[in-house]
């Protein structure tokens, strides 16, 4: 952290505030991956750091504004997901491993951050344009670079002219969003980990070649 840390107040935190505002987001943080969003209050996160709620109203308007906290946090490490895919090739074998990297990466971003995209998607679905903008952020880090991965392809003759980049890459990474917070969910129909990944791998595969995997 930096100097720069402000109180709500305006005033500059120095650094034990800082150590005691990152400890309260911390708590927070961890409220979040075992009680429901809407159940925790202000006392609890500030009983669970070892402080005050009048401490807590130092930093952080409500614990709303904690959780837009760290979601910002969590959207600038989301940006990185870009780098699975940017300049990477779509060609051969190499296209395959392009493939499984993306899908492993994804996966393995949404397990770490499970409780707060959970938090960001709720405030999407309800009209919350705070959390709609970070939602976006951190899958645009993705479908932009799959949108550019389609369109070279697409310059060398590799993919059909009338397939949508856009709609292409757009659509993959909301079924990889989609798929990403159900992977809990897909041992209810009997399907391990180890074989989800392929099978999305190859769907992703197929969604920007248009072609089977060489493997």
């Amino acid at each position: 952290m930096t100097g720069q840390v402000r109180t709500v107040d305006g005033r500059v935190a120095g650094r034990r505030g800082q150590a005691t505002r990152q400890k309260l987001l911390d708590c927070l943080g961890e409220m979040l991956s075992s009680s429901p969003y809407r159940d925790v209050k202000v006392i609890d996160v500030a009983r669970k750091a070892g402080t005050s709620p009048a401490t807590f109203y130092q930093y952080f308007p409500d614990v709303e504004g904690a959780v837009l906290e760290l979601a910002e946090e969590m959207a600038k490490e989301g940006a990185g997901l870009t780098e699975l895919v940017s300049g990477r090739s779509w060609v051969g074998k190499a296209a395959w491993q392009t493939s499984e990297e993306l899908v492993d990466g994804f996966l393995d971003f949404w397990r770490r951050h499970d409780a707060i995209l959970r938090v960001v998607d709720l405030g999407a679905a309800e009209g919350d344009k705070r959390f709609y903008k970070i939602r976006m952020k951190i899958l645009n880090s993705v479908t932009n670079s799959l949108t550019d991965a389609v369109k070279e392809l697409q310059t060398k003759g590799k993919v059909d002219k009338e397939v949508s980049a856009a709609a292409m890459a757009g659509s993959l990474v909301a079924m990889l969003a989609s798929v990403a917070g159900h992977q809990k969910g897909f041992t209810t129909w009997g399907v391990k980990q180890a074989e989800l990944k392929p099978n999305l791998a190859l769907l992703v595969h197929l969604g920007i070649t248009g072609k089977k995997p060489v493997r």
